[in-house]
């Protein structure tokens, strides 16, 4: 029996979700009903190499051997790979100093059936060379305005981006950007607008006009959840 798909990180009612089915485990382990803090919330179809999530408990279990505790009963599609002891102020979320996101292009000219649903395959030919005089522009700290969806509950869209990257590996190309903190589909919009790059459809030099406009409809399209990965969060 294959497992149903989960809708992402946060919980709703009825619905499979990462931060419900870890909560469920942990209160079965320790028998304290919790709520995790997560350093910030993955859409359906968004993956995470490295998230991060915390929570407080009375449990005497060791804390090294929470890891084992939660992946014999988690779902195999979710994985702990690490527990510590924190601060009574940390916070997943508020005390992230800097997050590292990744998209994944497969740009072969037939797709993946194996990876379909960990990358986004465009058969179209990129000129990744100017995707990667584009992505430059996005470091440093901006309003990021017209680089988010709307509806976003974020009082303020200026971000700093501290690194940038476009890298191919044979027919794949892959999008990094580490930034103090990013707003909704912000790194899947930066994406698509570097598509938009690699077809002729913008110039490398009209980032940082697109960024000033604070317009989105001037920026790219959001590209679907399937390519992004969380990378890593940082504290320090």
């Amino acid at each position: 029996m294959t497992e149903k798909n989960l809708i992402g990180w946060q919980k709703q009612p009825n619905k499979l979700n990462i931060q419900g089915e870890i909560e469920q485990v942990i209160e079965r382990i320790t028998g304290e009903p919790v709520e995790l803090n997560a350093s910030g919330r993955t859409d359906a179809g968004v993956h995470a190499l490295g998230q991060v999530a915390n929570f407080k408990t009375n449990s005497n279990i060791p804390i090294e051997k929470i890891p084992l505790a939660l992946n014999t009963y988690l779902k195999k599609s979710i994985r702990i790979l690490k527990a510590e002891e924190v601060d009574e102020k940390f916070h997943s979320r508020l005390s992230c100093k800097e997050k590292t996101y990744r998209y994944i292009i497969n740009n072969s000219e037939y797709g993946t059936a194996l990876y379909r649903n960990m990358e986004y395959c465009f058969p179209q030919k990129l000129d990744v060379e100017a995707m990667k005089r584009a992505v430059k522009y996005f470091i440093g700290e901006h309003d990021f305005k017209a680089f988010k969806a709307s509806g976003t509950s974020a009082k303020s869209s200026i971000r700093t981006i501290y690194n940038a990257s476009v890298d191919k590996n044979v027919d794949k190309i892959y999008i990094e950007l580490t930034g103090n903190g990013f707003l909704y589909n912000m790194v899947r919009i930066i994406s698509g607008t570097l598509l938009e790059v690699g077809l002729g459809k913008i110039k490398p030099e009209e980032i940082p006009e697109i960024i000033e406009s604070k317009d989105r409809r001037k920026a790219g399209k959001t590209l679907p959840p399937q390519g992004l990965y969380l990378v890593e969060v940082k504290y320090k």
